[in-house]
Protein backbone atom coordinates (compact mmCIF):
# COMPACT_ATOMS: atom_id res chain seq x y z
CA UNK A 1 0.00 0.00 0.00
CA UNK A 2 2.85 2.42 0.82
CA UNK A 3 4.38 1.86 -2.63
CA UNK A 4 1.00 2.47 -4.30
CA UNK A 5 0.57 5.73 -2.38
CA UNK A 6 4.01 6.87 -3.61
CA UNK A 7 3.03 6.05 -7.20
CA UNK A 8 -0.22 8.02 -6.85
CA UNK A 9 1.65 11.05 -5.43
CA UNK A 10 4.14 10.88 -8.27
CA UNK A 11 1.44 10.45 -10.95
CA UNK A 12 -0.68 13.35 -9.72
CA UNK A 13 2.35 15.62 -9.41
CA UNK A 14 3.23 14.84 -13.04
CA UNK A 15 -0.31 15.54 -14.20
CA UNK A 16 -0.36 18.81 -12.28
CA UNK A 17 3.02 19.92 -13.66
CA UNK A 18 1.91 19.20 -17.22
CA UNK A 19 -1.40 21.02 -16.79
CA UNK A 20 0.40 24.06 -15.33
CA UNK A 21 3.34 23.79 -17.77
CA UNK A 22 5.81 23.35 -14.92
CA UNK A 23 9.17 21.66 -15.53
CA UNK A 24 9.07 17.89 -14.97
CA UNK A 25 12.12 18.12 -12.74
CA UNK A 26 9.85 19.07 -9.82
CA UNK A 27 7.50 16.04 -9.95
CA UNK A 28 10.51 13.79 -10.57
CA UNK A 29 12.16 15.11 -7.41
CA UNK A 30 8.87 14.78 -5.53
CA UNK A 31 8.65 11.18 -6.74
CA UNK A 32 12.19 10.56 -5.53
CA UNK A 33 11.21 11.87 -2.09
CA UNK A 34 8.00 9.79 -2.07
CA UNK A 35 9.79 6.54 -2.90
CA UNK A 36 12.56 7.40 -0.43
CA UNK A 37 9.86 7.82 2.24
CA UNK A 38 8.59 4.32 1.41
CA UNK A 39 12.11 2.96 1.91
CA UNK A 40 12.41 4.81 5.23
CA UNK A 41 8.98 3.51 6.33
CA UNK A 42 10.18 0.00 5.56
CA UNK A 43 13.14 0.36 7.91
CA UNK A 44 16.00 1.62 5.75
CA UNK A 45 18.26 4.25 7.32
CA UNK A 46 18.58 7.69 5.74
CA UNK A 47 22.28 7.11 5.04
CA UNK A 48 21.49 3.86 3.21
CA UNK A 49 18.70 5.52 1.22
CA UNK A 50 21.00 8.37 0.19
CA UNK A 51 23.62 5.82 -0.90
CA UNK A 52 21.05 4.03 -3.09
CA UNK A 53 19.98 7.30 -4.70
CA UNK A 54 23.56 8.31 -5.44
CA UNK A 55 24.40 4.88 -6.88
CA UNK A 56 21.45 5.25 -9.24
CA UNK A 57 22.52 8.75 -10.28
CA UNK A 58 26.11 7.61 -10.80
CA UNK A 59 24.95 5.29 -13.56
CA UNK A 60 23.86 8.27 -15.65
CA UNK A 61 26.91 10.50 -15.14
CA UNK A 62 28.65 9.27 -18.35
CA UNK A 63 25.68 10.63 -20.32
CA UNK A 64 26.22 14.22 -19.19
CA UNK A 65 29.06 15.04 -21.67
CA UNK A 66 26.96 13.55 -24.48
CA UNK A 67 23.96 15.69 -23.54
CA UNK A 68 26.21 18.77 -23.42
CA UNK A 69 27.57 18.01 -26.90
CA UNK A 70 24.06 17.46 -28.26
CA UNK A 71 22.97 20.87 -26.95
CA UNK A 72 25.93 22.69 -28.50
CA UNK A 73 25.71 20.80 -31.80
CA UNK A 74 22.00 21.49 -32.29
CA UNK A 75 22.72 25.22 -31.85
CA UNK A 76 25.68 25.36 -34.24
CA UNK A 77 24.03 23.18 -36.89
CA UNK A 78 21.49 25.99 -37.07
CA UNK A 79 24.06 28.80 -37.00
CA UNK A 80 26.39 27.14 -39.52
CA UNK A 81 23.58 26.70 -42.05
CA UNK A 82 23.48 22.89 -41.87
CA UNK A 83 19.80 22.64 -40.94
CA UNK A 84 18.76 25.63 -43.10
CA UNK A 85 20.45 23.87 -46.06
CA UNK A 86 18.35 20.73 -45.55
CA UNK A 87 15.17 22.78 -45.11
CA UNK A 88 15.76 25.05 -48.11
CA UNK A 89 16.81 22.47 -50.67
CA UNK A 90 14.47 19.84 -49.27
CA UNK A 91 11.44 22.05 -49.82
CA UNK A 92 12.78 23.08 -53.24
CA UNK A 93 12.43 19.52 -54.53
CA UNK A 94 8.90 19.22 -53.14
CA UNK A 95 6.38 17.58 -55.47
CA UNK A 96 2.95 19.14 -54.80
CA UNK A 97 1.18 15.85 -55.52
CA UNK A 98 3.11 14.03 -52.80
CA UNK A 99 3.27 16.69 -50.11
CA UNK A 100 2.29 14.41 -47.19
CA UNK A 101 4.78 11.71 -48.16
CA UNK A 102 7.45 14.35 -48.69
CA UNK A 103 6.73 15.81 -45.22
CA UNK A 104 7.33 12.41 -43.66
CA UNK A 105 10.54 11.70 -45.58
CA UNK A 106 12.06 15.15 -45.04
CA UNK A 107 11.36 15.12 -41.31
CA UNK A 108 12.86 11.61 -41.11
CA UNK A 109 16.06 12.93 -42.66
CA UNK A 110 16.24 16.08 -40.53
CA UNK A 111 15.42 14.20 -37.32
CA UNK A 112 18.12 11.62 -38.01
CA UNK A 113 20.57 14.47 -38.53
CA UNK A 114 19.45 16.38 -35.41
CA UNK A 115 18.57 13.44 -33.17
CA UNK A 116 15.76 15.34 -31.50
CA UNK A 117 12.03 15.28 -32.15
CA UNK A 118 11.51 18.68 -30.49
CA UNK A 119 14.25 20.28 -32.61
CA UNK A 120 12.90 18.70 -35.80
CA UNK A 121 9.32 19.80 -35.18
CA UNK A 122 10.55 23.25 -34.19
CA UNK A 123 12.43 23.70 -37.48
CA UNK A 124 11.26 21.79 -40.56
CA UNK A 125 7.97 20.89 -38.83
CA UNK A 126 6.90 24.52 -38.54
CA UNK A 127 7.90 25.19 -42.15
CA UNK A 128 5.82 22.26 -43.41
CA UNK A 129 2.79 23.29 -41.34
CA UNK A 130 3.05 26.82 -42.75
CA UNK A 131 3.16 25.35 -46.25
CA UNK A 132 0.17 23.12 -45.46
CA UNK A 133 -1.86 26.09 -44.22
CA UNK A 134 -1.07 28.16 -47.29
CA UNK A 135 -1.79 25.20 -49.59
CA UNK A 136 -5.13 24.11 -48.06
CA UNK A 137 -3.78 20.76 -46.91
CA UNK A 138 -5.31 18.91 -43.95
CA UNK A 139 -3.26 20.08 -40.95
CA UNK A 140 -3.88 16.94 -38.89
CA UNK A 141 -2.62 14.66 -41.67
CA UNK A 142 0.42 16.88 -42.22
CA UNK A 143 1.14 17.02 -38.49
CA UNK A 144 0.85 13.23 -38.26
CA UNK A 145 3.43 12.82 -41.01
CA UNK A 146 5.72 15.37 -39.36
CA UNK A 147 5.42 13.70 -35.93
CA UNK A 148 6.16 10.28 -37.45
CA UNK A 149 9.27 11.60 -39.17
CA UNK A 150 10.40 13.50 -36.08
CA UNK A 151 10.40 10.35 -33.95
CA UNK A 152 12.14 8.34 -36.65
CA UNK A 153 15.33 10.16 -35.66
CA UNK A 154 14.42 10.48 -31.98
CA UNK A 155 14.36 6.68 -31.92
CA UNK A 156 17.28 5.79 -34.15
CA UNK A 157 19.79 8.62 -34.52
CA UNK A 158 23.25 8.40 -32.89
CA UNK A 159 22.61 11.99 -31.73
CA UNK A 160 19.38 11.10 -29.93
CA UNK A 161 19.52 11.54 -26.16
CA UNK A 162 16.98 8.73 -25.72
CA UNK A 163 19.00 6.35 -27.92
CA UNK A 164 22.11 7.18 -25.90
CA UNK A 165 20.20 6.67 -22.65
CA UNK A 166 18.88 3.26 -23.77
CA UNK A 167 22.34 2.13 -24.88
CA UNK A 168 23.84 3.29 -21.59
CA UNK A 169 21.34 1.74 -19.18
CA UNK A 170 21.25 -1.58 -21.07
CA UNK A 171 25.05 -1.60 -21.45
CA UNK A 172 24.88 -2.07 -25.23
CA UNK A 173 26.69 -0.51 -28.19
CA UNK A 174 24.92 2.56 -29.58
CA UNK A 175 25.85 1.98 -33.22
CA UNK A 176 24.91 -1.69 -33.02
CA UNK A 177 21.54 -0.59 -31.66
CA UNK A 178 21.11 1.91 -34.50
CA UNK A 179 21.82 -0.82 -37.04
CA UNK A 180 19.27 -3.14 -35.46
CA UNK A 181 16.71 -0.35 -35.23
CA UNK A 182 17.00 0.11 -38.97
CA UNK A 183 16.40 -3.61 -39.45
CA UNK A 184 13.37 -3.81 -37.17
CA UNK A 185 12.08 -0.45 -38.41
CA UNK A 186 12.43 -1.15 -42.14
CA UNK A 187 9.04 -2.82 -42.59
CA UNK A 188 7.14 -0.21 -40.52
CA UNK A 189 8.95 2.53 -42.45
CA UNK A 190 7.89 1.08 -45.81
CA UNK A 191 4.34 0.63 -44.51
CA UNK A 192 4.35 4.28 -43.37
CA UNK A 193 5.55 5.36 -46.82
CA UNK A 194 2.63 3.46 -48.36
CA UNK A 195 0.13 5.07 -45.98
CA UNK A 196 1.46 8.59 -46.60
CA UNK A 197 1.57 7.97 -50.34
CA UNK A 198 -2.14 7.11 -50.16
CA UNK A 199 -2.91 10.16 -47.99
CA UNK A 200 -0.93 12.39 -50.37
CA UNK A 201 -3.38 11.70 -53.17
CA UNK A 202 -6.20 13.24 -51.14
CA UNK A 203 -4.04 16.13 -49.89
CA UNK A 204 -2.12 17.77 -52.76
CA UNK A 205 -0.70 21.18 -51.93
CA UNK A 206 -2.12 24.04 -53.98
CA UNK A 207 -0.05 27.04 -52.89
CA UNK A 208 3.38 27.28 -51.32
CA UNK A 209 4.74 30.09 -49.15
CA UNK A 210 7.89 30.54 -51.22
CA UNK A 211 8.70 33.84 -49.54
CA UNK A 212 9.36 32.14 -46.21
CA UNK A 213 11.56 29.47 -47.82
CA UNK A 214 13.60 32.08 -49.72
CA UNK A 215 14.42 33.79 -46.42
CA UNK A 216 16.63 30.83 -45.55
CA UNK A 217 18.72 31.59 -48.62
CA UNK A 218 18.90 35.27 -47.71
CA UNK A 219 19.85 34.70 -44.06
CA UNK A 220 22.48 31.99 -44.65
CA UNK A 221 25.26 31.18 -47.07
CA UNK A 222 23.97 27.80 -48.25
CA UNK A 223 27.19 26.62 -49.88
CA UNK A 224 27.47 22.83 -50.05
CA UNK A 225 30.23 22.95 -47.41
CA UNK A 226 27.68 23.73 -44.69
CA UNK A 227 26.61 20.07 -44.61
CA UNK A 228 30.07 18.98 -43.41
CA UNK A 229 29.04 18.87 -39.70
CA UNK A 230 26.26 16.42 -40.59
CA UNK A 231 28.56 14.40 -42.86
CA UNK A 232 30.94 13.91 -39.92
CA UNK A 233 28.15 12.32 -37.88
CA UNK A 234 26.94 10.08 -40.72
CA UNK A 235 30.50 8.95 -41.55
CA UNK A 236 31.34 8.30 -37.90
CA UNK A 237 28.17 6.24 -37.51
CA UNK A 238 29.13 4.16 -40.56
CA UNK A 239 32.63 3.63 -39.12
CA UNK A 240 31.23 2.97 -35.61
CA UNK A 241 33.42 5.60 -33.99
CA UNK A 242 32.89 6.56 -30.35
CA UNK A 243 29.83 8.81 -30.25
CA UNK A 244 31.51 11.44 -28.06
CA UNK A 245 34.44 11.71 -30.48
CA UNK A 246 32.15 11.96 -33.53
CA UNK A 247 30.03 14.63 -31.83
CA UNK A 248 33.13 16.59 -30.82
CA UNK A 249 34.51 16.49 -34.38
CA UNK A 250 31.12 17.58 -35.74
CA UNK A 251 31.08 20.45 -33.24
CA UNK A 252 34.57 21.60 -34.30
CA UNK A 253 33.51 21.44 -37.94
CA UNK A 254 30.36 23.45 -37.19
CA UNK A 255 32.49 26.09 -35.42
CA UNK A 256 34.75 26.32 -38.48
CA UNK A 257 31.80 26.60 -40.90
CA UNK A 258 30.05 29.18 -38.69
CA UNK A 259 33.19 31.30 -38.53
CA UNK A 260 34.43 31.15 -42.12
CA UNK A 261 31.30 30.41 -44.17
CA UNK A 262 28.65 32.31 -42.19
CA UNK A 263 31.15 34.95 -40.93
CA UNK A 264 30.01 34.69 -37.31
CA UNK A 265 32.44 35.98 -34.68
CA UNK A 266 33.97 33.53 -32.20
CA UNK A 267 32.30 35.38 -29.34
CA UNK A 268 28.89 34.99 -30.96
CA UNK A 269 29.58 31.32 -31.69
CA UNK A 270 30.40 30.74 -28.02
CA UNK A 271 27.19 32.52 -27.03
CA UNK A 272 25.19 30.29 -29.39
CA UNK A 273 26.85 27.16 -28.00
CA UNK A 274 25.82 28.08 -24.47
CA UNK A 275 22.49 29.90 -24.84
CA UNK A 276 21.30 28.66 -28.24
CA UNK A 277 21.13 30.12 -31.73
CA UNK A 278 18.95 33.20 -32.31
CA UNK A 279 18.13 34.37 -35.83
CA UNK A 280 17.63 38.11 -36.33
CA UNK A 281 14.84 37.72 -38.91
CA UNK A 282 11.47 37.92 -37.13
CA UNK A 283 9.91 35.37 -39.52
CA UNK A 284 12.72 32.84 -39.04
CA UNK A 285 13.49 33.31 -35.36
CA UNK A 286 10.62 31.11 -34.21
CA UNK A 287 11.52 28.44 -36.74
CA UNK A 288 15.28 28.09 -36.78
CA UNK A 289 16.36 29.46 -33.38
CA UNK A 290 17.16 27.05 -30.57
CA UNK A 291 19.61 24.54 -29.18
CA UNK A 292 22.43 25.39 -26.81
CA UNK A 293 23.95 23.96 -23.66
CA UNK A 294 21.26 25.47 -21.44
CA UNK A 295 18.52 23.48 -23.19
CA UNK A 296 20.10 20.26 -21.95
CA UNK A 297 20.35 21.32 -18.31
CA UNK A 298 16.75 20.40 -17.54
CA UNK A 299 17.10 17.12 -19.45
CA UNK A 300 20.27 16.27 -17.52
CA UNK A 301 18.63 16.97 -14.16
CA UNK A 302 15.59 14.86 -15.07
CA UNK A 303 17.78 11.94 -16.15
CA UNK A 304 19.94 12.16 -13.00
CA UNK A 305 16.91 12.39 -10.69
CA UNK A 306 15.08 9.62 -12.55
CA UNK A 307 18.18 7.43 -12.40
CA UNK A 308 18.10 7.67 -8.61
CA UNK A 309 14.86 5.65 -8.73
CA UNK A 310 16.77 2.77 -10.25
CA UNK A 311 19.24 2.66 -7.36
CA UNK A 312 16.42 2.90 -4.83
CA UNK A 313 14.31 0.17 -6.45
CA UNK A 314 17.32 -2.10 -6.81
CA UNK A 315 18.47 -1.58 -3.23
CA UNK A 316 15.04 -2.04 -1.59
CA UNK A 317 13.42 -4.56 -3.92
CA UNK A 318 10.29 -2.38 -4.24
CA UNK A 319 9.59 -3.70 -7.72
CA UNK A 320 9.77 -7.40 -6.83
CA UNK A 321 6.00 -7.91 -6.70
CA UNK A 322 5.51 -6.18 -10.06
CA UNK A 323 8.39 -8.13 -11.59
CA UNK A 324 6.80 -11.37 -10.40
CA UNK A 325 3.54 -10.51 -12.11
CA UNK A 326 5.36 -9.53 -15.32
CA UNK A 327 7.35 -12.76 -15.22
CA UNK A 328 4.11 -14.76 -15.14
CA UNK A 329 2.71 -12.62 -17.93
CA UNK A 330 5.78 -13.21 -20.10
CA UNK A 331 5.30 -16.96 -19.87
CA UNK A 332 1.81 -16.66 -21.30
CA UNK A 333 2.02 -13.68 -23.65
CA UNK A 334 5.70 -13.72 -24.51
CA UNK A 335 8.56 -11.41 -23.54
CA UNK A 336 8.02 -8.81 -26.28
CA UNK A 337 4.31 -8.31 -25.60
CA UNK A 338 5.08 -8.06 -21.88
CA UNK A 339 7.67 -5.37 -22.64
CA UNK A 340 5.12 -3.55 -24.80
CA UNK A 341 2.56 -3.72 -21.98
CA UNK A 342 5.15 -2.44 -19.49
CA UNK A 343 6.06 0.38 -21.84
CA UNK A 344 2.44 1.40 -22.30
CA UNK A 345 1.80 1.35 -18.55
CA UNK A 346 4.93 3.29 -17.59
CA UNK A 347 4.48 5.84 -20.40
CA UNK A 348 0.84 6.43 -19.45
CA UNK A 349 1.90 6.96 -15.84
CA UNK A 350 5.14 8.89 -16.29
CA UNK A 351 4.12 11.15 -19.18
CA UNK A 352 7.57 11.17 -20.78
CA UNK A 353 10.27 8.85 -22.18
CA UNK A 354 13.06 8.98 -19.61
CA UNK A 355 11.40 7.31 -16.63
CA UNK A 356 9.68 4.60 -18.70
CA UNK A 357 13.06 3.69 -20.22
CA UNK A 358 14.59 3.25 -16.78
CA UNK A 359 11.56 1.51 -15.27
CA UNK A 360 11.11 -0.88 -18.20
CA UNK A 361 14.79 -1.80 -18.05
CA UNK A 362 14.56 -2.45 -14.29
CA UNK A 363 11.31 -4.40 -14.53
CA UNK A 364 12.17 -6.50 -17.57
CA UNK A 365 15.95 -6.94 -17.27
CA UNK A 366 15.89 -10.15 -15.22
CA UNK A 367 13.05 -11.58 -17.31
CA UNK A 368 15.18 -11.26 -20.44
CA UNK A 369 18.03 -13.05 -18.67
CA UNK A 370 15.74 -15.88 -17.58
CA UNK A 371 14.56 -16.33 -21.16
CA UNK A 372 18.10 -16.43 -22.56
CA UNK A 373 17.76 -13.07 -24.29
CA UNK A 374 20.69 -10.67 -24.50
CA UNK A 375 20.96 -7.07 -23.35
CA UNK A 376 20.81 -6.14 -27.03
CA UNK A 377 17.34 -7.74 -27.29
CA UNK A 378 16.20 -5.67 -24.32
CA UNK A 379 17.64 -2.45 -25.79
CA UNK A 380 15.96 -2.89 -29.18
CA UNK A 381 12.65 -3.91 -27.63
CA UNK A 382 12.71 -0.75 -25.49
CA UNK A 383 13.47 1.30 -28.60
CA UNK A 384 10.60 -0.37 -30.46
CA UNK A 385 8.11 0.13 -27.65
CA UNK A 386 8.80 2.74 -24.97
CA UNK A 387 10.40 5.34 -27.22
CA UNK A 388 7.40 5.43 -29.55
CA UNK A 389 4.36 4.53 -27.44
CA UNK A 390 5.09 7.47 -25.12
CA UNK A 391 3.74 9.70 -27.90
CA UNK A 392 0.40 7.89 -28.09
CA UNK A 393 -0.80 9.50 -24.85
CA UNK A 394 -2.00 13.09 -25.42
CA UNK A 395 -1.05 14.07 -21.86
CA UNK A 396 2.57 13.03 -22.38
CA UNK A 397 5.22 15.74 -22.69
CA UNK A 398 6.78 13.68 -25.49
CA UNK A 399 3.84 14.45 -27.81
CA UNK A 400 2.36 17.50 -26.08
CA UNK A 401 5.35 19.75 -26.78
CA UNK A 402 5.63 18.88 -30.52
CA UNK A 403 1.88 19.34 -31.04
CA UNK A 404 1.92 22.68 -29.22
CA UNK A 405 4.96 23.79 -31.24
CA UNK A 406 3.16 23.34 -34.56
CA UNK A 407 -0.21 24.43 -33.16
CA UNK A 408 -2.12 21.22 -33.83
CA UNK A 409 -4.21 19.18 -31.38
CA UNK A 410 -4.19 15.47 -30.45
CA UNK A 411 -6.37 14.62 -33.48
CA UNK A 412 -3.06 14.40 -35.38
CA UNK A 413 -1.90 11.36 -33.36
CA UNK A 414 -3.87 8.72 -35.38
CA UNK A 415 -2.07 9.98 -38.51
CA UNK A 416 1.36 9.50 -36.90
CA UNK A 417 1.33 5.93 -38.17
CA UNK A 418 5.03 5.21 -37.67
CA UNK A 419 4.56 5.52 -33.90
CA UNK A 420 2.34 2.47 -33.70
CA UNK A 421 3.41 0.53 -36.77
CA UNK A 422 6.87 -0.05 -35.26
CA UNK A 423 5.59 -1.61 -32.00
CA UNK A 424 3.07 -3.70 -33.96
CA UNK A 425 5.36 -4.87 -36.74
CA UNK A 426 8.73 -5.07 -34.95
CA UNK A 427 8.19 -8.69 -33.82
CA UNK A 428 8.12 -9.74 -37.48
CA UNK A 429 11.81 -8.89 -37.82
CA UNK A 430 12.84 -9.56 -34.22
CA UNK A 431 15.66 -12.07 -33.83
Amino acid sequence: MDFLIAIIIFAFSLIYSISKQISTIFPVILGMLAFSSVAYYRGYKLKAILGMLLRGMKKSLPLMPIFALIGMITALWRASGTIPFFVYYGTKILNPDYFILFSFLLTCFVSFALGTSFGTVGTIGIVLIVLAKSGNVDLYVTAGAVISGAFFGDRGSPLSSSANLVAHVTETDLYDNVKKMFITGALPFLASVAVYLFLSEANPINVTNTGLIEKFNLSFNLHISVILPACIIFLSAALKKDVKISMFLSLLTAIFVSRFIQNISLGQILDYMIFGYLNSDKDLTGIISGGGLVTMVSVSFVVLAASSYSGLFEGTGMLNDIQGALDKMSKKAGVYLTTLFTGLATCALCCNQTLPILLTKDLMGDIYKKNGLSKSHLAIDIENTVILVAELFPWSIAIGVPLATIGVGPKAIPYAVYLYLVPIMAPLTRR
